[in-house]
């Protein structure tokens, strides 16, 4: 939940509603940054999800949202989901086997920013009002920006480095490229 969506998504979970959140991390400076974002509680993604959960205190949570490896982790976020669950997911996993929902009746929910722009949907005005609903949050301080590190000018050693350090999985918030 340290990356740049998850740090946004934190903080946005606790402006706009009254869900108990529950960040992953695994580093020390990772947990520090997602509770100082707003994170309820915080579980090492590197611990069995329902052992994290249980130690953190929750046997099983309504919603999950999966970032990342989603593909890797789907068995035990079915596993942690209450009955009637939610798992939403922004990544594109492999494979999934959705029948696997079935049991407990998970409703699943992908979310790509650009769907309403790409295919011109009906209420595609809604994508202004939400990105001026997040602006206006930035302007007035409520939501804390996501910036993690500038590595310098766009060129072939910085997108190396960028592309490395986003596939370590051990980002903190945004990394950003200048000079396009």
């Amino acid at each position: 939940a340290a990356g740049g969506v998850g740090s946004i998504l934190i903080q946005l979970a606790k402006q706009l509603t009254d869900i108990t959140v529950i960040g992953t991390a695994s580093r020390p400076e990772s947990q520090a940054w997602i509770t100082s974002l707003g994170a309820d509680a915080v579980i090492d993604h590197h611990q069995p999800l329902d052992e994290a959960l249980n130690a953190a205190g929750y046997e099983q949570v309504d919603m999950v949202i999966s970032l990342n490896q989603t593909d890797h982790h789907f068995e035990a976020i079915i596993n942690a989901l209450k009955p009637q669950g939610k798992l939403a997911l922004i990544d594109d996993p492999e494979l999934i086997d959705v029948r696997k929902l079935k049991l407990k009746s998970l409703s699943l929910h992908w979310e790509l920013m650009f769907t309403r722009p790409l295919f011109t949907t009906e209420d595609i005005a809604k994508q202004h009002d939400l990105l001026s609903e997040v602006a206006a949050m930035v302007d007035s301080g409520r939501l804390t920006t996501t910036l993690g590190e500038v590595l310098g000018p766009i060129n072939a050693d910085n997108l190396t480095r960028a592309h490395a350090l986003i596939e370590s999985n051990r980002t903190v918030g945004k990394l950003v490229l200048e000079g396009f």
